[in-house]
């Protein structure tokens, strides 16, 4: 016969035990959540980390683990195996935060979001400009630049030339903002440089070109020509007319620009001894255009290229403010000329 007493201390005992499960589970529950939760939520600090190549699961875990990313290695290998994503880890330079959960550091190496960088080539940038440019911003030595000169770039509108002549890129890498990561190879960029010239020239301005029957070379030496004279926006087109002018007539073009640019480094002003050098690039001595653009143009430059202003001139001097005066004849050019102490 059972006592009363058993009766009631039996299920209080039952009670407590289920109790205490539950309180275990919760428990361990709270414990496993914490796990995927954010080291330092309101921590912005930014922590840079490579992730080498082939490097395995558990190399990257003690990487985070290393730089108090994640609490334990265990639960984040677990986390990749239960979504399946042990082998889909990406090397490369990654931009972490304590801010981030567990599972939102896994996404982002599965997903390879690895640092970018961003630049801007400014429109009227030579080659050579833009070789320093990466060179300063450390995306390159100057030996991968030079390296990168010397490959293959197979666009129709480059002409051959010799291996690591920069001349065969000039006024087709367009000037542009580009996003890059630390994986990209500065023969990458000058593809990506090329390739967004050849977007742009055939989606705006291809058709305009065809039918003025001008080549794409011609069109871009003649905006190259532009884009390094002109100083105010207004004049672009009147300068583009000036050109032509020019060449219809078989004149010389004397742009002091094609000068520098046959110089290869920057003058503020052109001396009478640097309108003697021997180059085809001489616009002094040689009649008609350079054999090649001087420069990267932008878009306002090759729409002026494209629609030059009608006009009667075929001089023009700069007056000092970044803006010039035009001229029809050359007794009004030399008054001009005077008129501002040139």
């Amino acid at each position: 016969m059972i006592e009363p007493e058993m009766k009631i201390i039996r299920p209080k005992i039952v009670l407590l035990a289920l109790l205490l499960v539950i309180s275990l589970t919760i428990s361990g529950w709270q414990i496993v959540t914490r796990q995927y939760l954010p080291v330092a939520p309101d921590d912005p600090a930014i922590i840079e980390i490579r992730v080498p190549e082939n490097s395995s699961a558990r190399q990257i875990a003690v990487l985070l683990k290393q730089n108090g990313l994640i609490r334990s290695e265990k639960f984040f290998l677990g986390y990749l195996y239960q979504k399946g994503m042990e082998k889909q880890l990406k090397a490369g330079l990654y931009v972490f935060k304590k801010s981030q959960s567990l599972p939102e550091l896994a996404i982002q190496i599965s997903q390879g979001k690895v640092k970018n960088s961003v630049f801007t080539v400014p429109e009227g940038y030579t080659v050579r400009q833009i070789g320093e440019l990466l060179i300063n911003k450390q995306f390159c030595t100057q030996q991968q630049w030079s390296e990168a000169l010397q490959a293959n770039y197979d666009y129709d509108f480059l002409i051959p030339g010799k291996p690591g002549d920069e001349k065969r890129l000039e006024g087709f890498l367009f000037p542009d903002t580009y996003t890059i990561d630390d994986q990209t190879s500065v023969q990458d960029i000058l593809n990506m440089m090329l390739q967004r010239f050849t977007g742009i020239w055939n989606q705006e301005y291809r058709a305009s070109a065809d039918a003025k029957q001008l080549s794409v070379r011609k069109t871009i030496i003649v905006a190259s020509l532009i884009e390094r004279e002109a100083r105010v926006a207004e004049e672009r087109k009147r300068i583009s007319g000036v050109i032509y002018n020019r060449l219809q007539k078989g004149m010389p073009l004397q742009i002091d620009a094609t000068v520098i640019y046959a110089l290869g480094e920057h003058r503020d002003t052109v001396t009478y001894q640097d309108l003697e050098i021997n180059s085809p690039y001489n616009t002094y001595k040689f009649a008609g255009l350079p054999p090649g653009p001087i420069a990267s143009p932008g878009r306002a430059a090759i729409e002026a290229a494209l629609n030059p202003e009608t006009n009667s001139y075929y001089y023009y001097v700069a007056k000092g403010d970044g803006s010039h005066y035009f001229s029809s004849t050359y007794a009004e050019h030399l008054t001009a000329k005077k008129k501002y102490g040139l």
